[in-house]
């Protein structure tokens, strides 16, 4: 390491330090010890322009262990990517572009948001299926506008996450050449040496994953971690883990080597004496030398040059296939599916008995002819969740181009997957599983909730008509639960117009992610269903009085049983309106006049019917409601028979609404 490079690292060190310091809160431990790691990476190694970070060929960068984002800012800053160091001054603090763990959205250059622990490396192995995907699809020989690299950085507690093993395990099999992750191997977790929970042969595990294992003794040795990087780079059939041991705290006089330094700042003192050990000036406070700014400004162009050299690639690739350019732009810029509002076939219903997976399977196919870019599969339920594109082929090492995926059965990180797909840009993804193992997935579905990505989730068997399964596999609290989630649109429909609903507002969707909830029983097309469902809640059928007597609601596979129940109660001289709600999201981010149209103060007497949890129809049904819900877990059982016993009937409906006036 030159002495110029020795002093750029201690002043990444410092300054991410600094601001942890200054906050009074954040993670110096991984500030200290993997700075050399990162700076090699990205002064030497990685394809990247700070000055223009959106070059869609660049290398991908994530820092999976999110707790170490003063690392990745004080990266961000001493490279010029446009963050200051009054930004760092902010770190932590409200309203900046610094926060406790890196955003996607906010400063430039973090790809994507991190923190979950396990989650980075799963984005990562997205990006690379992307970067793959991608390329296969439009690469021409020697011009190859799609051809880089995905790193993460990741530590030891990715590793025991569960995730990890899962998207370790996708990544190998599907041979991902181009993902290198780095693991800071620094032995300390906040409770103290991980020896006492973690004894895990890294390089078996890494290796009987079909991955590349490379170890780096020296976590300061930039020239060894360098090799290790470029070995790394000329293995193409298998993705590869380096790991650099290092020094948690490396420099701390007092704490480097232990837990105290991982999530707690240094304290004024300690910080003043980890300055003086690495040659700094103790008194000097987010302080960077000129040399330093000067050494940078050259490794900055640098990279400049190696960005313009991919840059020439894409722009000959215009010139020689101006028709595949134009369809990588269109890819790029996600602008297919927006126009599925207008297309009749993609509406066109025939008034069959099928369960909502089926519909969703033909409205599912109908978008794959519209949207080339839909990209997905399910975690080992494709047959049943209905979710294989057709005319599509499979994706696997030998069929890079496919577009149906294999998942496995790996839930968490099928998602966390999907997500890095969307956000390296180019694919809209969709996932799939049981409706009652969205649980497994949660965390991914919060992360895409919070960085506004409009996946498609997928979730079949959506209810106790799943049957004799029994309860293991009814899901009963997932429907309450899933529309908690803020910024998360649920949709349950009840037959092949309301799923195509479901499907248009996905591929319409810029920033939320939309979740389609489909069921294993057959439901009986209703009249009146159609593209209403776009607005969440909507008529379709109604009395005569312009205030009903009673209002029934319900979605999916209950629509049929209020549509009847109404009839009788019709015919009884009552006025009685029918709403579907496939949506609750949806139809709460209506005007307030369209939800007055729909559901009338002036009418008390309610009635919500959906074989679910009976949280949240609260707010629609008022003190004077009543619900056709299940709040308990359910029984194994054939599905009419545990549709009866729980009140699922025409009678029921019939009874209930007539209790209510």
């Amino acid at each position: 390491m030159s002495s110029i490079e020795t002093k750029t690292v201690n002043a990444i060190r410092i300054l991410g330090c600094e601001a942890i310091e200054k906050a009074k809160s954040g993670h110096p431990g991984i500030v200290l010890g993997a700075a050399p790691a990162l700076y090699e990476l990205w002064a030497n190694h990685m394809v990247h322009n700070p000055s223009k970070p959106d070059f869609i060929n660049r290398d991908r960068f994530i820092i999976s262990s999110g707790h170490g984002s003063a690392l990745l800012y004080s990266m961000l800053c001493v490279f010029n990517y446009g963050l200051t160091v009054e930004d760092m001054k902010g770190f932590r603090q409200l309203g900046t572009l610094t926060p406790g763990h890196p955003e996607y959205g906010h400063a430039k250059g973090v790809e994507i948001s991190t923190g979950p622990l396990g989650q980075g490396i799963a984005n990562g192995v997205g990006m690379a299926l992307a970067e793959r995907s991608l390329g296969a699809k439009f690469n021409k020989g020697p011009l190859k506008p799609i051809d880089h690299y995905t790193y993460v950085l990741c530590g030891d507690g990715c590793l025991m996450e569960g995730i990890s093993y899962e998207a370790m395990s996708f990544a190998g099999a599907q041979q991902l050449g181009k993902l290198i992750v780095l693991y800071d191997s620094n032995n300390i977790t906040i409770e103290g040496k991980t020896e006492i929970t973690f004894k895990d042969d890294i390089k078996k595990r890494v290796k009987s994953a079909n991955w590349q294992y490379i170890c780096v003794n020296d976590g300061n040795n930039l020239e060894e971690i360098g090799q290790a990087i470029e070995k790394a780079k000329a293995k193409t059939d298998k993705p590869t883990l380096i790991e650099i041991k290092s020094v948690i705290g490396y420099g701390s006089p007092n704490k480097s080597g232990t837990s105290g330094v991982h999530g707690a700042p240094l304290g004024a003192e300690e910080l003043k004496a980890t300055k003086a050990n690495l040659g700094l000036d103790p008194e000097k406070e987010f302080f960077i030398d000129d040399d330093v700014k000067a050494h940078m400004k050259e490794v900055c162009a640098k990279l400049e040059g190696l960005e313009d050299e991919r840059k020439k690639v894409y722009e000959a690739y215009k010139a020689e296939y101006p028709e595949d350019y134009a369809e990588l732009e269109k890819w790029l810029a996600g602008d297919y599916g927006k126009d599925l509002e207008n297309c009749e076939d993609f509406w066109a219903t025939d008034g069959a008995l099928r369960s909502t997976r089926q519909c969703s399977e033909i409205i599912l196919n109908r978008a794959a002819d519209y949207v080339p870019n839909l990209i997905g599969g399910s975690a080992d339920l494709s047959p049943s969740n209905l979710t294989v594109m057709k005319k599509r082929e499979y994706l696997s090492p030998e069929t890079p181009e496919g577009t149906n995926i294999h998942f496995g059965i790996r839930e968490h990180a099928m998602a966390s997957i999907a997500n890095g797909m969307y956000v390296h840009g180019g694919f809209r993804p969709y996932f799939a599983t049981f409706f009652v193992f969205c649980d497994y997935l949660r965390p991914a579905l919060r992360m895409q909730g919070i960085m506004g990505l409009p996946l498609i989730a997928i979730f079949s068997h959506d209810s106790i008509g799943v049957g004799e399964d029994g309860p293991t596999h009814q899901p009963v609290e997932q429907l309450a639960s899933l529309r908690s989630l803020p910024n998360y649109a649920v949709f349950r429909p009840a037959g092949l117009a309301e799923t195509a609903a479901a499907y248009c507002y996905a591929l319409k969707s810029e920033n939320q992610p939309v979740a389609i909830v489909t069921s294993r029983q057959n439901i009986p097309e209703v009249q009146g269903m159609g593209k209403g469902a776009l607005k969440g809640g909507y008529i379709i059928s109604d009395g005569e009085k312009e205030i009903p007597d009673v209002i029934l609601m319900a979605s999916g596979s209950e629509l049929p049983l209020i549509e009847e129940g109404a009839k009788t109660l019709s015919a009884e001289g009552l006025s009685v309106r029918c709403v579907s709600m496939p949506s609750m999201d949806v139809f709460d981010m209506q005007s307030d006049e369209y939800k007055e149209s729909v559901l009338p103060k002036a009418c008390t007497k309610r009635l919500a019917v959906e074989a679910g949890s009976s949280f949240g129809w609260h707010k629609y049904i008022g003190f004077e409601g009543d619900t056709i819900t299940i709040d308990n877990y359910g029984v194994s059982g054939k599905f009419v028979d545990l549709f009866k016993k729980y009140g699922f009937t025409y009678d029921n409906v019939v009874e209930k609404a007539k209790n209510l006036l």
